[in-house]
């Protein structure tokens, strides 16, 4: 099992807010556990989901201060239950965003109900602490898609044809390695 919870970005305005989407299969193995004869999606991973799609903000916003890491959850309030073979839409509207830190409120709909809410503190860890050629797919795949232009987030350099093209062979070879 991967450990990806956010399955597509539909909408991002880098260090200010995301939308985002994770479908979740009736197969998956929680299920089985979490409940057995009333299969719910367990709340941690549902804050796992608003977690990692603020985390993507974050991370579009300035590549230059580290990768976002989920340091506390400062509140969190679950309201209703995700059921197997449903899709959840991610929201993230980005409270704080400082050099060291960044503060971001979250929530999930389902079928247009609000599942949970939290409100997510983050640190950001040094690029060269992760693996060598660590890159975030789903991010990745979005700027591709749209990238981002100097209006969108004065901060980031926008990415040019030549850095589109590095991105795509970059993902290419991370692919053909896989095992």
């Amino acid at each position: 099992m991967r450990f990806i919870f956010v399955d597509n970005i539909l909408e991002l305005t880098p260090g200010r807010h995301v939308k985002a989407v994770k479908f979740v299969s009736p197969d998956e193995d929680f299920f089985r556990d979490h409940f057995p004869g009333f299969p719910v999606v367990p709340g941690v991973l549902l804050t796992e989901m608003m977690a990692q799609a603020a985390g993507k903000c974050l991370d579009a916003e300035d590549r230059r201060r580290g990768r976002s890491m989920l340091a506390k959850i400062s509140e969190a309030c679950f309201r209703d239950w995700m059921r197997p073979g449903e899709t959840a839409i991610i929201f993230g509207e980005v409270r704080k965003s400082r050099p060291t830190f960044a503060t971001v409120g979250c929530h999930i709909e389902v079928n247009d109900r609000k599942l949970c809410s939290a409100e997510l503190f983050f640190s950001f860890v040094p690029n060269e602490k992760f693996a060598a050629g660590y890159r975030d797919e789903v991010l990745e795949r979005y700027l591709e898609g749209n990238p981002m232009t100097a209006a969108d987030n004065p901060g980031q350099t926008p990415l040019n044809d030549n850095q589109g093209a590095e991105i795509t062979q970059r993902m290419e070879s991370f692919d053909r390695a896989r095992p």
